[in-house]
């Protein structure tokens, strides 16, 4: 299924289209607003599509404009409609730009007697193609990518690799559908397609960028070698056309503590250090130096834990160079994360043996302005090389904004990338001759989309950022074309997740159906799941006539308390984010349980508090054997706890409150705890999760699950 005729693919989730505001009482939600094309190009004809939706009860009269830019011609003007209660309709414009530029596409929908709303997006039209050369191209490959031509540089220039883009992980990419301009040219690719490797390698060294270091995930430590995330380089980079084109290397993601380190020393010489030195360091196209493979390590500092002590990780490191040494390489490079500038911690990382601390990205405080990232960046760089600790190999960071869009959201457009690898190439020639940090510069990040730091080509800015290193670092490079895999018949990599958000919005349509029951009309009722439809009915109705009905994710129903019940054994309900929840005071959470589990804890019932905006929402659960509510106003704070245990073997109400200064719990229409807490709910665009902290996690309710209800008042 191509993205042309998919109307819908929107996860149930938080996705409101970057630029418009959702609001309370909004009648009119701009569900989908961008090209067809991920990558769109002058001279060719491009297809603009908006999916709108009436959230309103009554019929609507719509008035819609889309404007473009000076240079984009656009066939077709504005368009009027009527939406019938919870309609939704796909609009599409074709639009042509004469030349390449870069242009900022708005659209304006007015439902008549309400405010306009808006949503605009920024796209980037590539320059037109020479078709001449493109058939010269086509010819000499075979039809197939053609064959990179490297741009050489004196200095290597690597790029930091995500390898999350899996395809049984079709979530990873909540954050670009929200944010549609980040829409990469590949489209919401599978990793682990050889394809998708040859076409990175193609546009890597074609603009100057040598080698790619993957982030590496093991699974579990103190047995052989499992892996996560291993589909980029093993099924992707060892088996594409052009492999023996790029480096690469590892940066062992060790973070996680006690699955992801090491648990031993036997454990690293036995099992880890091997797996290394036969799968990547004897790979012809490991990245070496001097004969020596370099190994990035995410986090040096666990390994002291792992090991037992610094002076155990020092030998452990020097070990490993010996072992290395006897393979027949002249020793082995680590090389160890640090974005700071703490004198202890890189006193730390020297005493360890690592030969050279390196950034995975720079964390910028407050939203800094392009110029602002830019110089802090620099600062961060002098500083380090000021204390004199410890060597540095310089990364330059490009964007952040977080898996969430959490904290410190900034970019730098890639003018003004230029401008930082100007600076970092004139900083990096100061350094001793022949040092690592003089040899390399690292780039963050090739394809981190969801966290909102990326270089490879994309919507918004095509092949800005890599024709800035291209400029920088290759400036003799003779002239190439940046191609595309629509411009010789190849792709698209993404029918397989679309088609799933395709289905998932279907769902979400259907659970959007209107139905009511009696007592609907409650004061203050915002939120009302009875889990009362049949026996595999892939939804739940929002029996409040809001439409607010959720999908369920690997859960069953089973008779319930009135009705029929949600069993919760793993699975849950999700209920697709709406401002209507975003209840500040007064808030009344309520539902009716049954269990023969008695002591639960971290079992979750209700849930709008996830990662990333810990310090907001609201959930029911409960802890230590007792029911709880918890309203956080710093990151997971104020928790309410019965004075009880939850009962077992019987139906129990669970219902707990906020009135703006309280927080009580109650069993059974009971008092049971009251928590002092005031300020507001913090707000956000979170999904609801019945039964469960969120999907397929471990925090989850054991037991039957009936009558939801949320209020906006206190009961």
């Amino acid at each position: 299924m191509h993205l042309a005729s998919m109307v819908l693919f929107y996860l149930c989730a938080v996705m409101i289209v970057k630029g418009q505001t959702e609001a309370a009482g909004m009648v009119i939600d701009i569900r989908r607003f961008e090209p067809e094309s991920n990558l769109c190009r002058a001279g060719r004809a491009e297809t603009v599509v908006a999916v709108l939706e009436n959230r309103s009860e009554a019929e609507v009269d719509v008035n819609v404009r889309l404007s473009v830019p000076d240079g984009v011609r656009m066939i077709g003007g504005d368009e009027r409609l009527t939406l019938t209660a919870a309609e939704q309709k796909l609009l599409r414009w074709t639009v042509e730009a004469a030349e390449e530029c870069g242009s900022e596409l708005k659209l304006e929908v007015k439902a008549e007697k309400h405010p306009a709303v808006h949503s605009s997006i920024r796209v980037y039209f590539m320059p037109k193609l020479d078709k001449e050369a493109l058939t010269q191209s086509l010819k000499a490959s075979g039809g197939y990518i053609p064959e990179p031509q490297p741009a050489q540089t004196e200095i290597l220039i690597g790029a930091h690799h995500c390898p999350l883009w899996e395809s049984d992980r079709p979530e990873i990419w909540h954050n670009v559908i929200k944010h549609p301009e980040r829409t990469p040219a590949l489209g919401f690719y599978s990793q682990g397609n050889p394809e998708i490797a040859d076409w990175e390698t193609l546009w890597a060294v074609e603009h100057g960028i040598s080698f790619f270091i993957y982030c590496w995930y093991r699974n579990s430590q103190g047995a052989p070698v499992e892996m996560r995330f291993g589909s980029a380089i093993h099924d992707a980079l060892f088996k594409s056309r052009y492999a023996d084109r790029m480096q690469y290397a590892i940066m062992w993601e060790n973070q996680v503590r006690g699955k992801a380190g090491v648990a031993d020393e036997a454990d690293l010489f036995d099992n880890l250090l091997p797996f290394w030195l036969e799968n990547y360091f004897k790979h012809p196209s490991y990245l070496k130096l001097d004969n020596r493979p370099v190994l990035f390590v995410y986090r040096p500092e666990y390994l002291v834990q792992d090991l037992g002590s610094r002076e155990a990780v020092a030998q452990a490191f020097d070990r490993m160079r010996r072992v290395c040494r006897a393979h027949g390489f002249d020793g082995l490079i680590i090389l160890g994360e640090y974005r700071g500038h703490q004198p202890e911690h890189l006193t730390l990382l020297r005493d360890l043996g690592v030969e050279a601390s390196f950034p995975y990205c720079w964390g910028i405080p407050g939203s800094p302005s392009p110029e602002q990232a830019t110089a802090t960046q620099m600062e961060y760089i002098r500083k380090q090389r000021d204390l004199g600790i410890l060597p540095q190999v310089v990364t330059l960071s490009q964007a952040w904004s977080g898996w969430r869009d959490e904290g410190s959201i900034w970019k730098i457009p890639p003018d003004g990338f230029a401008s930082l690898l100007h600076q970092a190439r004139e900083f990096v020639e100061t350094l001793p001759e022949g040092s690592i940090g003089r040899r390399m510069i690292l780039l963050d990040n090739w394809n981190e989309w969801g966290e909102g730091h990326y270089i490879a080509p994309y919507r918004e800015y095509g092949f800005g950022y890599l024709d800035a290193v291209r400029r920088v670092f290759a400036s003799d490079a003779p002239p190439q074309v940046d191609l595309l895999p629509e411009d010789i018949g190849m792709g698209p990599y993404d029918r397989a997740i679309r088609g799933i958000f395709a289905e998932r919005e279907r769902l979400r349509s259907s659970a959007r159906r209107l139905e009511v029951k009696p007592g609907a009309d409650e004061a203050g009722l915002i939120g009302w799941w009875a889990f009362d439809e049949g026996h595999g009915e892939p939804v739940t109705l929002d029996y409040s006539g809001r439409r607010n009905g959720g999908v369920l994710l690997g859960a069953e129903r089973a008779p319930g308390f009135d009705g029929r019940a949600l069993v919760c054994t793993g699975g849950c309900v999700r209920v697709a984010s709406d401002a209507l929840f975003n209840v500040t005071t007064g808030l009344t959470v309520s539902c009716r349980v049954w269990t023969d589990v008695p002591g639960q804890s971290q079992a979750w019932i209700i849930n709008r508090v996830q990662g990333g905006g810990e310090n907001t929402g609201f959930r029911l659960g409960i802890m230590d054997g007792k029911p709880c509510f918890n309203v956080p106003v710093t990151d997971w704070s104020h928790t309410v706890r019965s004075d009880r245990p939850l009962p077992v073997g019987r139906w129990v109400q669970l219902t707990g409150t906020f009135d703006g200064q309280n927080l009580r719990i109650y069993i059974d229409g009971e008092l049971c705890g009251t928590l002092p807490r005031s300020g507001p709910v913090g707000t956000n665009s979170f999904p609801i999760y019945l039964g469960s902290y969120s999907k397929n996690h471990s925090a989850h309710f054991k037991g039957l699950l009936d009558e939801v209800k949320i209020y906006s008042r206190v009961l």
